[in-house]
């Protein structure tokens, strides 16, 4: 599959040198879901298991902000009207997002300004780097709306980023975390003025994506599938991990490069 080729109907893309650029496009209202760009943007991180020559994955949002959430009249009003059965379906469908970022193995960088809130925060939760501005605002706004906070993996996956009781009161209060305290607790990679966000992305993709990209696709598995794991599991999965990353050409290229005093050149095989 060419990625050049990909035209998705309810974000943009765009590739460049083996980066993909995922852009959340509704500006006029803050760039929020719809069911229609849940269940695109599930099948969109599914495929792109299968298409090598995308090497990272950058997700922003157009006009400013990242994303407002789900989009109140198309999501949260019909929510209000569903029997449980289609609830739970739509919930299932939100999580399969949360699963298919996770399972993609593509490092994924969320490059965020403005309002990061609602489902919009945990896509940002979902990806492997996050990078924002200093107007940054994100919330697990769930509680705010009568809900929990239990909502796409966030009782999961939160706490492992920035601790269980920052988590529990994001949780609890919905209350919105700036972006000095998201860098401060771990939920951000760094917070970097917005003229330069887009190009802080750019340069951290296009790092990756030159990098030992089979081993990174190793490396962010393990990261997954070492939660719920003992530590001598843990230990065990790695040696075969390492183990196999060890027959990759990438790390032959990476030896001959270090007796030759050169720099390697990674293939991602």
């Amino acid at each position: 599959m060419n990625p050049s080729s990909f035209a998705p109907a309810h974000f943009l893309w765009r590739f460049e040198e083996g980066v993909g650029w995922i852009t959340l496009n509704r500006p006029e209202k803050k760039n929020p879901l719809t069911f229609d760009s849940y269940a695109e943007l599930r099948d969109f991180f599914r495929a792109l298991v299968y298409v090598k020559d995308v090497k990272s994955v950058v997700i922003t949002g157009a006009g400013g902000n990242f994303c407002s959430g789900g989009d109140v009249l198309e999501i949260i009003g019909p929510l209000t009207k569903m029997d449980a059965p289609a609830l739970l379906a739509f919930t299932q469908m939100t999580g399969d997002l949360v699963k298919a970022m996770r399972s993609c193995p593509q490092p994924l960088i969320a490059a965020i300004d403005g309002v990061c809130a609602g489902a919009g925060a945990i896509i940002a939760m979902a990806c492997d780097i996050r990078i924002a501005t200093p107007s940054t605002k994100t919330a697990f706004l769930f509680n705010r709306v009568g809900l929990s906070g239990a909502d796409m993996g966030a009782c999961a996956i939160l706490p492992r980023i920035i601790g269980h009781g920052r988590a529990s009161e994001l949780l609890l209060f919905g209350r919105a975390m700036n972006a000095e305290e998201g860098e401060r607790w771990g939920f951000f990679n760094r917070v970097i003025e917005p003229p330069l966000l887009q190009e802080t992305a750019r340069n951290l993709a296009q790092r990756l994506a030159a990098g030992p990209t089979f081993s990174n696709g190793v490396t962010k598995h393990q990261l997954n599938v070492e939660w719920d794991m003992s530590l001598n599991a843990a230990i065990d999965a790695e040696a075969q991990a390492q183990a196999l990353c060890m027959q990759t050409k990438d790390f032959e290229r990476a030896y001959r490069a270090f007796i030759n005093k050169e720099t390697p050149i990674f293939q991602g095989d």
